[in-house]
């Protein structure tokens, strides 16, 4: 473990976090840095915590919105992926589950 300093909207933080996920902490405080300034500099918003929930509503819509790239899943958000998985489980749960007294 590592321990890194960012700063978002002004304010130092110091994390920890694995050596192979410094780069991915960094880029991810600076995109939130970024999100956070832009939303006190509308002055739509006030408060650091409303800032903060806006901050991640938005990254959150953002997040569920993407596509997956070509393929048979290219038509669907993760949102709807990660949906269609949940019913699948439950379907494999239900078939399985009698299975499983024979062992």
């Amino acid at each position: 473990m590592i321990e890194l300093d960012v700063t978002i909207m002004g304010q130092s933080y110091r994390l920890m976090c694995k050596a192979d996920e410094e780069r991915a902490l960094r880029e991810a405080s600076v995109m939130l840095d970024k999100k956070m300034t832009g939303i006190r500099a509308a002055g739509r918003v006030k408060g650091n915590d409303r800032i903060a929930v806006m901050a991640a509503l938005s990254v959150a819509a953002e997040f569920l919105s993407i596509k997956a790239p070509q393929g048979p899943l290219s038509d669907m958000s993760i949102l709807e992926v990660q949906t269609k998985i949940a019913a699948m489980h439950k379907v494999l749960d239900t078939a399985l589950t009698p299975q499983e007294a024979l062992f």
